[in-house]
């Protein structure tokens, strides 16, 4: 499925975004605190290349010894190279990730033969061992670590401080060994830098790492936990993704990556880590100990509360001889997160077609913290097919658990334009007839406008055309150019006002 050259490391990917002239380096001083921010979000929202501060200057205003790179997912088209693929492939590469998931059986030879790509795919998630690796080339232990080190941001004014944000979090679960990478757990995590040798760890308990540390838990012990700075462009992009519980994100990344994940065993922890990355901080999570997390901004635009998290005690950082920190920032949208999110929505869509059929389109607003609200068109065919669609999607798909808005539009509507989306409101739905709502479902603890913590209503807009027993009203017919007089008007415009045909 790949147009582009594997990239087995984050370092493979920064020449690409070079010799694609999508790397800026930034000569400047820098202040990691809020300012680094500032400007990566401007460059952000204008569209702009990949950063790479070369001069941080730290919390202490002294200058770092390594680069911060930052906007690395600021695009589309740089996630979708990401993953191997041109962002006009998103598409195929959805429907290819739909057959790995639930693939048919061959029908004779010339078809099993067809199916090398997905062979291939499946090969690639093995992972190979090595004794020695880039990421291990310094180690510092015991009374060597200090977090200071790294030229960690402090990202938004109200934050409570330094916070890590691109971090690929390994763990496993309790009573596996270390050599069974297939049962890891990869979760991009917040993390909250506390002192030299502490971290929080934010994970929410729906999420694998906080299931595989209640498993530690349960028998008394800490959990091993290795925190990735700097992971491979496939591997930040798998722990991102919304995978089947069963699935290891590690592993998996071999499949967009092209190449096998190399791994090395940790320095001081039960645990395999990349072999290419830029920092590995190598740690326990405790069974026990939590320390207030937060506030910090968050991708609802809002600051969340201070709330109890474990504390991770860090026992090595391990480093290439020149590393460079990855960052980013989370806030309302635009952000990396909600740009990455786009993506995975057209990923997603030949899945969700495969369990809806009807399906036609899908969109999930950016500004609606990119989960928050769901536009669907579909092909109707049945009364009351807009409200079967609203419950398979927050009943069959997870990951619309917390997806609180649906409107469900006719195919003729473009469900990622606003305009469309107003006109199918303001003309197929009646709020009498075409609301459906359900209380106390599953949400998001940080959307404060809940009337409680973890729970909070649904809504869904059917503005579909009406047909059968939906409607007693004939319906009105949908006004549209005649193409032939449309063709007339192009070439008109083409010789008197080429200039508005263009």
């Amino acid at each position: 499925m790949r147009d582009l050259p594997p990239y087995p490391s984050l370092r493979g990917f920064l020449d690409w975004c070079t010799e694609t002239g999508q790397l800026q380096p930034v000569a400047d001083p820098v202040p990691v605190r809020h300012r680094m921010t500032a400007v990566h979000g401007a460059v952000l929202e204008r569209g702009g290349p990949v950063l790479r501060f070369d001069r941080p200057v730290r919390e202490d205003g002294g200058m770092a010894g390594m680069p911060v790179v930052t906007n690395l997912f600021g695009t589309a088209s740089r996630v979708a190279a990401g993953l191997g693929v041109r962002e006009d492939r998103l598409e195929d590469l959805g429907a290819f990730l739909a057959a790995l998931r639930s693939p048919a059986p061959p029908e004779g030879l010339k078809d099993a033969l067809s199916r090398w790509p997905m062979l291939k795919a499946a090969l690639t998630t093995r992972p190979k061992i090595c004794g020695s690796a880039p990421v291990q080339q310094v180690v510092r232990s015991d009374k060597d670590v200090d977090l200071s080190d790294i030229p960690v941001q402090t990202h938004w004014p109200g934050d409570a401080g330094p916070l890590i944000t691109w971090p690929v979090v390994l763990t496993r679960p309790h009573g596996s060994k270390a050599e069974e990478a297939g049962r890891y757990n990869a979760g991009v995590y917040r993390v909250q830098v506390l002192d030299k040798s502490r971290v929080i760890m934010r994970w929410l308990p729906h999420r694998g790492g906080a299931a595989h540390h209640r498993s530690w838990g349960r028998a008394g012990e800490p959990t091993p936990v290795a925190i990735v700075l700097g992971a491979d462009p496939a591997l930040l992009l798998s722990a991102a993704l919304p995978l089947p519980e069963t699935v290891s994100e590690l592993t998996f990344s071999g499949a967009f990556s092209g190449c096998r994940p190399r791994l090395v065993p940790a320095a001081t922890v039960p645990l395999l880590v990349p072999a290419n990355a830029e920092i590995v901080l190598e740690g326990w999570v405790s069974p026990d100990e939590t320390a207030p997390e937060g506030p910090f901004g968050d991708h609802t635009g809002y600051y969340n509360q201070a709330e109890p998290f474990p504390v991770v005690r860090i026992t090595a950082i391990t480093h290439r001889q020149d590393p460079l920190y990855l960052s980013t920032y989370t806030g309302r949208p635009p952000d990396e997160p909600a740009i990455i999110g786009g993506v995975f929505n057209r990923l997603a869509l030949p899945t969700i077609r495969a369990q809806i059929p009807e399906v036609r389109d899908l969109w999930l607003p950016p500004a609606a913290c990119s989960y928050r609200m769901a536009v669907v068109s579909i092909d109707k065919r049945y009364p009351g097919q807009a409200r079967r669609v609203m419950m398979a999607l927050w009943g069959m798909l997870p990951q619309f658990s917390y997806t609180k808005m649906i409107v469900v539009v006719d195919e003729d509507i473009d469900p990622s334009n606003w305009d469309d989306i107003a006109w199918a409101l303001a003309t197929r739905m009646d709020p009498g007839r075409d609301i459906m709502l359900l209380e106390n479902t599953p949400m998001d603890y940080l959307d404060f406008a809940s009337p409680q913590p973890g729970l909070a209503g649904k809504i869904g807009f059917d503005a579909t055309t009406k047909i059968g027993s939906e409607t007693r009203r004939d319906w009105g017919e949908v006004m549209r150019t005649d193409p032939g007089d449309a063709a007339f008007a192009a070439d008109l415009l083409g010789r008197v006002l080429p200039e508005l045909a263009s």
